[in-house]
């Protein structure tokens, strides 16, 4: 795919286009219908807008299905993230494989990415300066795969993306719309790690995604 988009390039280079306008529908975001989530990680892979980017060990951009119905985004990359670039890949990602089985979906048919590419050091929540620096790389995501379904993981990315004064309880009662999208928070697995009480909970909220997910693929 990215050897198909770069002789593309080249041959509108060729034919003595220098510059290519692309049409911008959401939010200023120039989007081509040639361009790849593949490709974009690659353009972002050694960005430097921020702090972050200095404990990088490797840029943590998000993985998944292109055309998934279900994304899910957390707040930031951790340890083993940092490491691999892959999104929930330690502990809480092994869990959040488990409450997917749970609810009969393959991981590898949702997209999963953070509000942050890169780990925030000591796993502290990202700064404000941190969000807005890296959040358009999220908005872009979200334009490109087009889900039915948002679920927001944890506070962070609730009130980032939600921009509302709402506590978890509050959250998670409630179904939002992002940008048209249906949209429901629930805990961050890493959370449930150190309150397994709210497993209980957060079991009820996957079990109100299914419904909607299974009548979204009728």
């Amino acid at each position: 795919m990215l050897k198909s988009i770069s002789q593309y390039f080249e041959l509108l280079k060729l034919s003595g286009l220098d510059d290519l306008f692309l049409k911008s529908d959401f939010n200023g975001v120039n989007l081509s219908q040639n361009m790849d989530l593949a490709s974009l990680e690659e353009k972002y892979k050694n960005c430097t807008k921020c702090p972050l980017s200095q404990g990088r060990i490797k840029f943590v951009y998000g993985e998944g299905s292109s055309t998934a119905k279900l994304m899910l985004i957390g707040e930031g990359p951790g340890a083993e993230e940092n490491k691999t670039g892959k999104p929930f890949v330690g502990s809480a990602g092994q869990l959040l494989t488990k409450m997917l089985n749970a609810i009969n979906i393959n991981r590898k048919d949702v997209y999963i990415a953070n509000i942050v590419k890169c780990r925030p050091p000591g796993n502290r929540n990202p700064l404000p300066s941190e969000i807005s620096a890296c959040i358009k790389y999220l908005e872009e995501q979200i334009e490109i795969i087009q889900p039915k379904i948002l679920l927001l993981m944890g506070k962070v990315a609730a009130q980032t993306l939600l921009k509302n004064g709402y506590n978890m309880t509050e959250l998670r009662s409630k179904e939002f719309k992002y940008r048209g999208i249906q949209t429901f928070v629930s805990y961050h697995p890493a959370a449930l790690l150190y309150h397994p009480q709210w497993k209980k909970p957060a079991w009820i909220d996957l079990q109100k995604i299914q419904k909607i997910y299974q009548k979204i693929g009728k």
